[in-house]
Order: structure tokens, then sequence, then C-alpha cells
């Protein structure tokens, strides 16, 4: 495992903070990667095998992510070592533990991730004054609610049917990891006619040739079951969805979802990484000599920090989903047209655009 040493460059990280209350039960790691824009937007990920690479890889990815949107903030990202599925109390007790750990970095703006939602922002909210993708009830807008990353998903979708031959209406669609991102661009994606024919949650993978009743689907994870309780559907391990017979893969899940052991058997003809970092970058080359569109991480599902953006400087959520749709659009758009102009990797294009705003950014900073 890298040391956080071996993975710094000149673009960051600038802070690492370990955070330990053993009488709250807390472990937790916040990586500040690069604040040249503004005050770091990143979410709070709360999963019991997180770890510091994780974590600094993730701060990266948000500082490319918050860059190539154009926006006023830099990226980082915070990992709670503990199991989200605990207590409600005692995930209070964790989370407000957390807050009043982080109260002094105030370059950082924690926003909801994996394993936390709008009620754990409110919590964050209320220690320290500070956090985005908050409940309406408190003047936020409640981007896991919305939708706002899976909407932003199903743009960059779109746009990518200029650069390949996959329209959506009609495209078979395979959702890894059927939570917050994951609803919302199956719900979005068959607004545009697609048809979600394989979903996987972290209890097995579901299979449904014809297409998937959404409504059905959504009542089911409501009444916190899983996927695989699809009436009808066949089932398979959570892994099985990776290589489901489909023209569209959404990754939505945790970081290296693809990787050497899954790539080659991949079916789908169109990758839009709803999830940071779910493919390994050996993978992302893989694909795409075998003639699969990646869409990158950072430039597909930039919505929740777009919209957590929008909501910090006080904008309103038909605002969030306009600048979600401009930025998405735009940015998917150069990437592939760099792609089919300089013969390089979708994910060296999206490098490459945003290091050059962050590198702008950076030049406008006093540097000593």
């Amino acid at each position: 495992m890298a040391t956080i040493f071996e993975m710094a460059d000149d673009l960051g990280p600038e802070k690492v903070l370990h955070v330990s209350n053993p009488g709250a039960g807390l472990r937790a790691i916040v990586v500040l990667d690069n604040t040249a824009a503004g005050p770091a937007i990143g979410g709070v990920r709360m999963a019991p095998d997180a770890t510091l690479e994780e974590c600094a890889r993730l701060a990266r990815a948000m500082s490319l992510k918050n860059a190539a949107a154009g926006l006023p903030n830099g990226g980082g990202k915070s990992v709670i070592v503990a199991d989200p599925a605990m207590p409600p109390d005692a995930k209070e007790s964790v989370i407000r533990a957390f807050a009043e750990a982080i109260a002094p970095l105030s370059g950082y703006i924690p926003g909801p991730d994996m394993g936390t939602n709008e009620t754990c922002m409110a919590w964050v909210q209320d220690e320290i004054g500070r956090a985005v993708g908050l409940p309406r009830v408190v003047g936020g807008i409640p981007l896991d609610e919305i939708g706002a990353t899976g909407y932003g998903v199903a743009v960059a979708a779109a746009v990518a049917e200029e650069f390949c031959d996959v329209p959506l209406d009609g495209a078979r669609v395979a959702i890894q990891g059927y939570g917050a991102v994951g609803r919302h661009a199956a719900r979005c994606l068959a607004e545009h006619g697609a048809r979600i024919v394989a979903v996987a949650d972290s209890h097995g993978s579901a299979f449904a040739p014809d297409g998937f009743d959404l409504v059905r689907l959504d009542a089911i994870k409501a009444d916190g079951r899983s996927v695989t309780d699809y009436p009808g559907a066949d089932a398979g391990d959570r892994k099985a969805v990776i290589v489901a017979e489909c023209d569209i893969l959404v990754p939505a899940a945790r970081p290296d979802a693809i990787d050497s052991s899954n790539t080659g058997a991949i079916k789908a003809r169109l990758v839009v990484e709803g999830a940071n970092i779910p493919a390994t970058a050996e993978s992302e080359a893989a694909l795409h000599e075998r003639g699969v569109l990646v869409i990158p991480d950072f430039i597909a599902n930039a919505g929740g920090v777009i919209c957590g953006s929008v909501e910090y400087r006080g904008g309103t959520e038909s605002q969030a989903l306009a600048v979600i749709t401009e930025r998405i659009r735009h940015n998917t758009r150069e990437v592939f047209q760099r792609v089919n102009a300089d013969g390089v990797l979708p994910r060296d294009a999206a490098n490459s655009l945003a290091e050059a705003r962050l590198r702008q950014a950076m030049a406008l900073r006093r540097s000593f």
C-alpha cells in the first residue's frame, strides 16, 4: 500500500488529518488535496474498510472534478472507519464527534457520500455551521434526494451518443451500486428510453432482461430489502453485474470495481463512471483498446459537487440542475473531442483538462 508521501506531488495533498475519539467510537481521516480555487468540497464516506490511500485518491479525484467543473472550490475527502448500518443514535454520535474534530479545518466543506446522507450533514451543520447536501428543512438542496449525481451521469451518457454507437433510446443498462447515485441514474436514463436490465447492491446482483419496473424496485429498496428480492429476477453475486449483457455499464459503488479480474468479460460498449475511481487505469486503457467508450468519473459524476457548490452560495435547486447540465455536457464533449483529435485515452484527456485549470488557479495564489 502506497504511503501518503509516495502519493504526493506538486498538486497536493496540502493537509492530512487523522482523528480518533474512542469514547464516541470515531476513527477518521481527512485529506485536503488542493484548495487553490477555494475551500475544498468533498464527501464524508463511512465504511469499515476505508483507508488513507483510498481517502487520498478520492481527494485528488475531487480536486480534478471541481477544477474540471469550473467551481470556486478545491478538492478534499474524508473517511470514517465504521459500519454505516450502525444504530441511528450511535451514528449520530460518531458524526457529531467527527464534525467537532474537523471544526478547525475551515478550508473543508463536508458533503454526503457513501454511508452518509442529508441527515448526517444536518448534524455536521449543527455542530460547525458548514456542510452541503443539507435537508430542505434547513435550507439545503438535498443532492441525494433529488439525484444530482445520477442526473449528471445521464447528461454525460446523452452526450456520448455523439461519439459512439450507443443511443440511449432502447439501450440496455447495468448499474452496479443501486443507491443514491445508481438509483437516480437509472431513473434519468429510463426517461431517455433506456431499459435497466441489471442492478446490484451490497447483497448481490439481479437480472431482468426485459427491464426492471423501477417504481417496484425502489419500493423494495425503501423497505430495506435487496435488489435480489425483486420478483422473477435472476440473482447473482454482487460482482456479477459488471459483466452483465448490456450496452451501458454504470459502476456506482466502490473504487476499483473494474479491474484485471473482470475487464475482459465486460460486454458494455459504453461505461459511465458514476462512482469515484471505479476502475483501475489499466482497465480503462484495456477497455479503450477494445473500442469501449469510458466517461471518466470526475467528468460524469460531478453533479453532486456542482449542486453542493451552488447550494453553498445560496442557489436554488433549479439553478443547480441547470449548471449541472451545462458543465457536464460541455466537459464530456470537450474530453471526447480531445480523444478524437489527439488520439489519447479519455482519462488522459480529462486529466489534462482538469489539471490545466487547477494549475491556472494555483498560479494566482501566494506561493511563499
